[in-house]
């Protein structure tokens, strides 16, 4: 399932919306329902979102149309109240937040699950058995531009060979959040590496190039661990002092991938959820782990849904990242402690 809903996101990529629900099997003795939710943003997300809402269907013939037009794309629909939820890969940005608040949009922020940003290369490359933060800062900041562009640059040990970047493209709420963590500053990054908002490009890239680095969601990885090399990130500033960090569902949920490990989110919109079947589609996600397994993707604790689902329940709207802040560094716990 996980392979078509990959490459059913990268063929839209972040420029066009993809009906990605209702091709399914109409439930018998039902009609099929009028009702429409409208959902478009990450094509992160995408994978969790477009299962769900097949299952959705299956069950209540309510048609869900998923768009994939990115994060920021998804955010400038939803602000003009052309849609009911927005995926995100990031939280809410502050000019989003004005848009909506200008337009009279109020929104139920609401994390769903998390991921892992791996740092990968060619399986041929022998020498890249960890990589710090700091390193992967030296090579992605801007000041690297045709300048740090030979391995041996990174670590002295390394070889004297070109390095060759593959990472998602800018409007990628994955580039930004990667950028924020890695650099210090959200979209601050050298431009001469090859970019898509195709993840399976970049798969494709790193795949076929020994000289290769990258960095893509882990649920991307998970499908192609033939193909790719995952490096272990030792995150120096960490108070735990684990050393380098191997990305998967364990050290994702427990916090000690860092500082690459995310939660993804839903934005709802207060006034569709007040609609039974959005109400009864969003709550659909809090019982979905095991088909966000299924797609790749890394459930919540069952503590963090309880005040997810509670968040929900109370219709509490707004963003627990202030005014468009950092999520970096930062526990669900603690975001949502914050709206209590």
């Amino acid at each position: 399932m996980l392979q078509h809903i990959i490459r059913g996101a990268a063929i839209a990529g972040s420029v066009v919306a993809l009906a990605a629900c209702g091709r399914g099997t109409q439930p018998a003795g039902e009609s099929t329902s009028a009702t429409l939710i409208r959902v478009d943003g990450s094509s992160t997300v995408f994978p969790i979102t477009e299962a769900v809402a097949e299952e959705f269907f299956a069950k209540t013939g309510v048609r869900v149309t998923v768009g994939i037009s990115g994060t920021g794309g998804g955010f400038q629909r939803f602000c003009r109240g052309e849609t009911d939820i927005s995926d995100a890969s990031r939280p809410i940005r502050q000019a989003e937040i004005d848009a909506c608040r200008t337009a009279g949009i109020e929104y139920i922020e609401l994390p769903i699950a998390y991921d892992g940003i791996a740092v990968v290369v060619n399986p041929k490359n022998t020498w890249a058995d960890r990589i710090t933060v700091a390193e992967l800062r030296t090579l992605w900041s801007p000041e690297a531009q045709g300048k740090v562009t030979r391995w041996s640059q990174m670590r002295g040990s390394w070889p004297d060979r070109e390095i060759r970047l593959f990472g998602a493209g800018v409007d990628s709420g994955t580039y930004d959040y990667f950028t924020e963590a890695t650099v210090g500053k959200e979209g601050a990054s050298r431009g001469d590496f090859t970019s898509s908002e195709d993840d399976n490009v970049l798969v494709q890239g790193v795949a076929s190039d020994e000289l290769a680095l990258g960095f893509l969601p882990l649920a991307y990885v998970e499908q192609n661990r033939e193909r790719l090399k995952v490096v272990p990130v030792d995150d120096e500033q960490a108070d735990n002092g684990a050393g380098p960090i191997v990305p998967s569902a364990e050290t994702v949920r427990e916090g000690t991938y860092q500082p690459l490990s995310r939660p993804l989110f839903i934005y709802v919109s207060r006034t569709a959820a007040d609609r039974p079947e959005v109400q009864q589609f969003v709550e659909s996600f809090f019982t979905s782990q095991a088909l966000i397994r299924e797609v790749g993707y890394i459930e919540l604790t069952p503590q963090i849904y309880e005040l997810v689902e509670r968040h929900f329940a109370e219709r509490r709207v707004g963003t627990a990242f202030g005014e468009g802040g950092s999520q970096v560094g930062m526990t669900l716990e603690q975001l949502l402690a914050k709206q209590r």
